[in-house]
């Protein structure tokens, strides 16, 4: 039976704090980029072509107003990506506000019923800003790119491609369940 859902943002929360400071020219220490670097919603996803010092590479570029030269497509999408945050923060912050205000436990009654026997007690989703993949399930985590949250131009809705964010975050987690369904 699962007992809780819980939306992890400290990844996110962490970024908007770099680029805000970064678009306000502010001094941010490269101790700060080590630490977003090792964070477990980046540490996490790592693999051959996005590392630690892929994260940390691409954040000095970005905080000293240098090229960055990618080894690789996520690498240059995470650049990029980071780049466009910076554009229109106040674009940024509509894509965090649902998130803040992001409660899950009306999924878990609905959880319970269809998978009545899952693995974990307990289900986590983080955002964080990545590179070139949707989303990732690793154990009883489910992370998202927060990249792809895209909030309407017209009204309160959000999506995560093309889909209501909380019905992309329910697929996803039945996929998670599914994937280690006893």
């Amino acid at each position: 039976m699962i007992n809780n859902i819980k939306v992890n943002l400290e990844t996110v929360e962490a970024m908007l704090v770099f680029w805000q400071a970064v678009n306000d020219r502010e001094s941010m220490s490269e101790m700060y980029i080590y630490d977003i670097a090792a964070m477990s919603g980046f540490s996490m996803v790592y693999d051959e072509e996005f590392t630690e010092e892929s994260v940390r590479r691409a954040l000095s570029a970005i905080k000293n107003r240098e090229i960055f030269s990618r080894s690789n497509k996520k690498e240059g999408r995470f650049y990029n990506n980071n780049l466009w945050m910076m554009e229109d923060l106040s674009y940024t912050d509509s894509m965090v506000v649902p998130l803040k205000k992001l409660n899950l436990d009306n999924l878990l009654d609905t959880l319970n019923i269809k998978y009545p026997d899952a693995k974990y007690t307990e289900l986590e989703v983080i955002f964080a800003p990545l590179h070139t993949e949707e989303y990732y399930i690793i154990n009883n985590k489910l992370i998202i790119n927060f990249f792809i949250v895209k909030p309407s131009l017209m009204d309160d809705n959000t999506f995560i491609m093309e889909k209501d964010y909380k019905a992309y975050i329910q697929e996803k987690l039945e996929e998670l369940i599914n994937k280690y369904y006893l």
